[in-house]
Protein backbone atom coordinates (compact mmCIF):
# COMPACT_ATOMS: atom_id res chain seq x y z
CA UNK A 1 0.00 0.00 0.00
CA UNK A 2 1.37 3.70 -0.89
CA UNK A 3 2.72 5.43 1.82
CA UNK A 4 0.39 8.75 2.93
CA UNK A 5 2.57 11.68 2.12
CA UNK A 6 2.90 14.64 4.08
CA UNK A 7 2.57 16.51 0.68
CA UNK A 8 1.05 14.33 -1.61
CA UNK A 9 0.69 15.97 -4.74
CA UNK A 10 3.28 14.51 -7.48
CA UNK A 11 4.29 17.91 -8.28
CA UNK A 12 5.80 18.01 -5.12
CA UNK A 13 8.50 15.02 -6.14
CA UNK A 14 9.01 16.75 -9.23
CA UNK A 15 10.09 20.03 -7.46
CA UNK A 16 12.26 17.90 -5.16
CA UNK A 17 13.73 16.05 -7.94
CA UNK A 18 14.25 19.52 -9.92
CA UNK A 19 16.22 20.70 -6.46
CA UNK A 20 18.36 18.21 -5.96
CA UNK A 21 20.25 19.75 -8.74
CA UNK A 22 20.68 23.13 -7.41
CA UNK A 23 18.79 25.71 -5.39
CA UNK A 24 16.06 27.92 -7.67
CA UNK A 25 13.42 29.79 -7.12
CA UNK A 26 9.70 29.14 -8.30
CA UNK A 27 9.92 30.89 -11.63
CA UNK A 28 12.78 28.72 -12.23
CA UNK A 29 11.51 25.28 -10.85
CA UNK A 30 8.03 26.14 -13.44
CA UNK A 31 10.61 26.34 -16.32
CA UNK A 32 13.00 23.74 -15.98
CA UNK A 33 9.58 21.11 -15.58
CA UNK A 34 8.17 22.14 -18.54
CA UNK A 35 11.22 22.44 -20.61
CA UNK A 36 11.29 18.73 -19.48
CA UNK A 37 7.81 18.25 -20.57
CA UNK A 38 7.15 16.75 -16.70
CA UNK A 39 3.71 17.78 -17.45
CA UNK A 40 3.23 14.99 -19.71
CA UNK A 41 5.27 12.46 -17.29
CA UNK A 42 2.23 13.22 -14.15
CA UNK A 43 -0.77 15.39 -13.66
CA UNK A 44 0.37 18.67 -13.08
CA UNK A 45 -1.42 21.65 -12.19
CA UNK A 46 0.52 24.91 -12.49
CA UNK A 47 -1.70 27.02 -10.22
CA UNK A 48 -1.01 25.03 -7.53
CA UNK A 49 2.97 25.63 -7.89
CA UNK A 50 2.94 27.89 -5.38
CA UNK A 51 1.17 25.94 -2.28
CA UNK A 52 3.24 22.91 -2.74
CA UNK A 53 6.70 24.82 -2.45
CA UNK A 54 5.06 26.29 0.70
CA UNK A 55 3.95 22.64 1.75
CA UNK A 56 7.34 21.56 1.29
CA UNK A 57 9.09 24.39 3.22
CA UNK A 58 6.04 23.98 5.97
CA UNK A 59 7.31 20.29 6.20
CA UNK A 60 10.96 20.95 6.14
CA UNK A 61 11.75 19.33 2.70
CA UNK A 62 13.37 22.46 1.23
CA UNK A 63 14.20 25.67 2.56
CA UNK A 64 14.40 29.09 1.86
CA UNK A 65 18.43 30.02 1.27
CA UNK A 66 17.74 34.12 0.05
CA UNK A 67 16.56 35.71 -2.81
CA UNK A 68 16.86 37.48 -5.54
CA UNK A 69 16.02 40.46 -7.42
CA UNK A 70 15.92 41.13 -11.91
CA UNK A 71 15.57 44.56 -12.49
CA UNK A 72 11.64 45.78 -11.72
CA UNK A 73 10.52 42.74 -11.16
CA UNK A 74 9.32 41.33 -7.86
CA UNK A 75 12.23 39.86 -5.43
CA UNK A 76 12.41 35.98 -5.60
CA UNK A 77 12.83 33.57 -3.33
CA UNK A 78 15.31 30.95 -3.48
CA UNK A 79 14.84 27.40 -1.94
CA UNK A 80 17.30 24.47 -1.79
CA UNK A 81 16.56 20.70 -0.95
CA UNK A 82 17.04 20.15 2.49
CA UNK A 83 18.50 16.12 3.60
CA UNK A 84 15.29 14.79 4.66
CA UNK A 85 13.21 16.01 1.04
CA UNK A 86 16.06 14.22 -0.57
CA UNK A 87 14.82 11.04 1.19
CA UNK A 88 11.15 11.93 1.04
CA UNK A 89 12.37 12.38 -3.11
CA UNK A 90 13.83 8.88 -2.80
CA UNK A 91 11.41 6.79 -0.69
CA UNK A 92 8.95 8.33 -2.95
CA UNK A 93 10.58 7.01 -5.97
CA UNK A 94 11.05 3.98 -4.39
CA UNK A 95 7.41 3.29 -3.66
CA UNK A 96 6.23 4.45 -7.54
CA UNK A 97 8.87 2.53 -9.47
CA UNK A 98 7.77 -0.97 -7.07
CA UNK A 99 4.17 -0.56 -6.21
CA UNK A 100 1.72 -0.90 -8.76
CA UNK A 101 -1.71 1.28 -8.01
CA UNK A 102 -4.74 1.19 -9.51
CA UNK A 103 -4.75 4.46 -11.75
CA UNK A 104 -8.08 6.26 -13.44
CA UNK A 105 -7.85 5.89 -17.45
CA UNK A 106 -10.55 8.00 -19.42
CA UNK A 107 -10.84 5.23 -21.50
CA UNK A 108 -11.88 2.41 -18.79
CA UNK A 109 -14.53 4.73 -17.67
CA UNK A 110 -16.01 5.24 -21.42
CA UNK A 111 -15.76 1.45 -21.68
CA UNK A 112 -17.19 0.66 -18.31
CA UNK A 113 -20.84 2.46 -19.60
CA UNK A 114 -20.48 1.52 -23.57
CA UNK A 115 -23.44 -0.30 -23.83
CA UNK A 116 -25.35 2.48 -24.05
CA UNK A 117 -23.64 2.96 -28.12
CA UNK A 118 -24.52 0.75 -30.55
CA UNK A 119 -21.94 -1.76 -31.02
CA UNK A 120 -21.27 -0.23 -34.62
CA UNK A 121 -21.19 3.08 -33.72
CA UNK A 122 -18.46 1.56 -31.13
CA UNK A 123 -16.46 -0.12 -33.69
CA UNK A 124 -16.61 3.62 -35.74
CA UNK A 125 -14.66 5.31 -32.72
CA UNK A 126 -12.42 2.61 -31.99
CA UNK A 127 -11.80 3.45 -35.77
CA UNK A 128 -10.94 6.77 -34.73
CA UNK A 129 -9.03 6.01 -31.32
CA UNK A 130 -6.87 3.96 -33.30
CA UNK A 131 -5.94 6.46 -35.70
CA UNK A 132 -5.20 8.92 -33.26
CA UNK A 133 -3.42 6.67 -31.33
CA UNK A 134 -0.89 5.60 -34.34
CA UNK A 135 -0.30 9.35 -34.72
CA UNK A 136 0.80 10.13 -31.14
CA UNK A 137 2.70 6.97 -31.15
CA UNK A 138 4.72 7.88 -34.00
CA UNK A 139 4.71 11.68 -32.78
CA UNK A 140 6.94 10.25 -29.60
CA UNK A 141 8.92 7.98 -31.32
CA UNK A 142 10.02 10.47 -33.42
CA UNK A 143 10.38 12.95 -30.55
CA UNK A 144 12.55 9.85 -28.93
CA UNK A 145 14.59 9.66 -31.68
CA UNK A 146 15.51 13.28 -32.04
CA UNK A 147 16.36 13.26 -28.32
CA UNK A 148 18.68 10.24 -28.12
CA UNK A 149 21.80 11.42 -29.58
CA UNK A 150 21.46 14.50 -27.07
CA UNK A 151 20.45 12.72 -24.01
CA UNK A 152 21.60 9.58 -22.08
CA UNK A 153 18.56 6.78 -22.36
CA UNK A 154 18.47 7.04 -18.66
CA UNK A 155 16.49 10.05 -19.18
CA UNK A 156 14.52 8.89 -22.03
CA UNK A 157 12.88 5.86 -20.43
CA UNK A 158 9.87 7.16 -18.99
CA UNK A 159 8.87 8.15 -22.48
CA UNK A 160 9.57 4.55 -23.85
CA UNK A 161 7.20 3.47 -21.17
CA UNK A 162 4.72 5.62 -22.17
CA UNK A 163 5.37 4.49 -25.84
CA UNK A 164 5.03 0.77 -25.02
CA UNK A 165 1.82 1.58 -23.08
CA UNK A 166 -0.03 3.62 -26.02
CA UNK A 167 1.36 0.35 -28.44
CA UNK A 168 -0.25 -1.64 -26.08
CA UNK A 169 -3.36 -0.24 -26.22
CA UNK A 170 -3.48 0.50 -29.85
CA UNK A 171 -3.01 -3.06 -30.00
CA UNK A 172 -5.88 -3.89 -27.79
CA UNK A 173 -8.24 -1.75 -29.26
CA UNK A 174 -7.43 -3.10 -33.15
CA UNK A 175 -8.24 -6.65 -31.54
CA UNK A 176 -11.51 -5.20 -29.67
CA UNK A 177 -12.73 -3.59 -33.21
CA UNK A 178 -12.19 -6.74 -35.44
CA UNK A 179 -14.32 -9.28 -33.07
CA UNK A 180 -17.00 -6.40 -33.45
CA UNK A 181 -17.06 -5.73 -36.97
CA UNK A 182 -16.52 -9.07 -37.49
CA UNK A 183 -19.57 -10.68 -35.11
CA UNK A 184 -17.51 -12.91 -32.90
CA UNK A 185 -17.46 -10.76 -30.14
CA UNK A 186 -19.88 -12.51 -27.16
CA UNK A 187 -23.72 -11.50 -27.89
CA UNK A 188 -22.73 -8.83 -30.35
CA UNK A 189 -25.88 -9.59 -31.86
CA UNK A 190 -28.62 -9.49 -28.68
CA UNK A 191 -26.02 -5.54 -28.07
CA UNK A 192 -27.08 -4.73 -31.41
CA UNK A 193 -30.93 -5.63 -31.44
CA UNK A 194 -30.82 -4.25 -27.45
CA UNK A 195 -30.47 -0.25 -29.28
CA UNK A 196 -32.87 -1.11 -32.28
CA UNK A 197 -35.15 -2.23 -29.90
CA UNK A 198 -34.69 0.51 -28.24
CA UNK A 199 -34.03 -1.64 -24.72
CA UNK A 200 -32.90 0.96 -21.49
CA UNK A 201 -29.40 0.14 -20.63
CA UNK A 202 -31.21 -0.15 -17.19
CA UNK A 203 -33.03 -3.09 -18.08
CA UNK A 204 -30.46 -4.53 -19.97
CA UNK A 205 -28.23 -4.36 -17.06
CA UNK A 206 -30.98 -6.61 -14.83
CA UNK A 207 -30.89 -8.88 -17.87
CA UNK A 208 -27.06 -9.22 -17.36
CA UNK A 209 -27.44 -9.77 -13.41
CA UNK A 210 -30.36 -12.18 -14.36
CA UNK A 211 -28.36 -14.33 -16.80
CA UNK A 212 -30.68 -13.82 -19.69
CA UNK A 213 -28.14 -11.88 -21.52
CA UNK A 214 -29.05 -13.60 -25.03
CA UNK A 215 -32.74 -13.28 -24.65
CA UNK A 216 -34.76 -10.36 -25.75
CA UNK A 217 -38.14 -9.87 -24.48
CA UNK A 218 -40.78 -12.36 -26.57
CA UNK A 219 -37.49 -14.83 -27.57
Amino acid sequence: MAAKRKVGNLLALAVLAALIERPMHRYEIAAVLRERGKDRDMDIKWGSLYTVVQNLEKHGFVEIIGSERDGARPERTIYRLTEAGRAEAEDWIRELISTPEPEHHRFVAGLSVVAMLPPDDVVTLLDERARRLSDEIEARRREIDQQRPLLPRLFLIEAEFGVAMLEAEAEWVAGLRTELASGSFPDVDFWRRAHAENIPPGDIAEMVEGGAFTRLPGD
